[in-house]
């Protein structure tokens, strides 16, 4: 088995392909940015990335929810030998999302995770920059919840479902292991930090618009703007069984999650 990891250098990614390592499981990790290059815009880099592999971790553009890509992809990916397929989508997605069907749809084994919004959000990008500015703009003004999940936890359940059998046709909800509100969460990252941090709250169209203009489409700006309402009225706060049905544990806690994440906002 060799498998290909798309977004390896990601928050997922990386994890992905560390625990590979740590199997011993032949992997091939690509990138806009590594050796072998890869790029869902550009279909020239397809065929070496595909060559030789026999399962893939499909982890789509990030600024989009189009299913044109992945769409095109599976086939291809299909035809090159690749018997198993892990995608990674989002909890709260519309129903019918194009790419969950393009996998569905494939003819092989497939496996969808549908994970929370990721704590590493935080730390790593989209959130660390107004973290680091003391300031976290959102439409969040409620104090409803959400069980952000640990990044490593997804990765695990990817790792479990691309090497082992027993995932295949299978979609898992995944999530954290309790639900915390924003304020909460800023709360644990300026107590950790030792920064003054503050949430301010925005109108929902001009966070649709802030986020149009750094870089996402109107429609997927529009669902996360939807996904952080629904969170800020409390309609978000289910707990998924995904985690511990996948690894036999529990998820990792926040509080662990801000622990390891402190030197970030150092």
């Amino acid at each position: 088995m060799t498998i290909l990891v798309i977004g390896a250098t990601g928050k997922t990614g990386r994890r992905v392909t560390s625990a590979l390592d740590a199997l011993g499981v032949a992997y091939r990790p690509v990138s806009r940015h590594t050796e072998i290059r890869f790029d869902w815009t550009d279909q020239s880099t397809w065929a070496a990335a595909l060559d030789g592999v026999t399962a893939a971790y499909l982890v789509p553009v990030g600024s989009n929810i189009d299913a044109e890509e992945v769409a095109a992809f599976v086939p291809q990916a299909v035809a090159a030998g690749v018997r198993r397929l892990v995608l990674l989508t989002a909890r709260g997605l519309p129903d019918g999302d194009g790419r969950e069907r393009a996998v569905r749809e494939s003819g092989v084994e497939w496996t969808i995770l549908r994970p929370t919004w990721f704590a590493h959000n935080f730390s790593e990008d989209f959130f660390l920059q107004q973290v680091l500015e003391g300031e976290i703009v959102l439409p969040v003004g409620g104090d409803g919840g959400h069980p952000f999940i640990h990044a490593q936890d997804i990765a695990d359940v990817a790792v479990a479902a691309l090497t082992q059998e027993g995932h295949s046709g299978v979609t898992y909800e995944l999530s954290g292991p309790r639900a915390l509100s924003f304020g909460e969460v800023v709360a644990q990252i300026g107590d950790v930090s030792g920064r003054s941090v503050r949430l301010v709250d925005v109108p929902v169209a001009d966070y649709i618009g802030a986020l149009m203009e750094s870089g996402f489409d109107s429609v997927y700006a529009e669902v996360l703007t939807l996904s952080l309402t629904a969170m800020r009225d409390g309609h978000d706060d289910a707990l998924s069984d995904g985690v511990p049905s996948v690894l036999g544990r529990d998820g990792r806690s926040f509080e662990d999650y801000v622990k390891e994440a402190a030197d970030a906002w150092a």
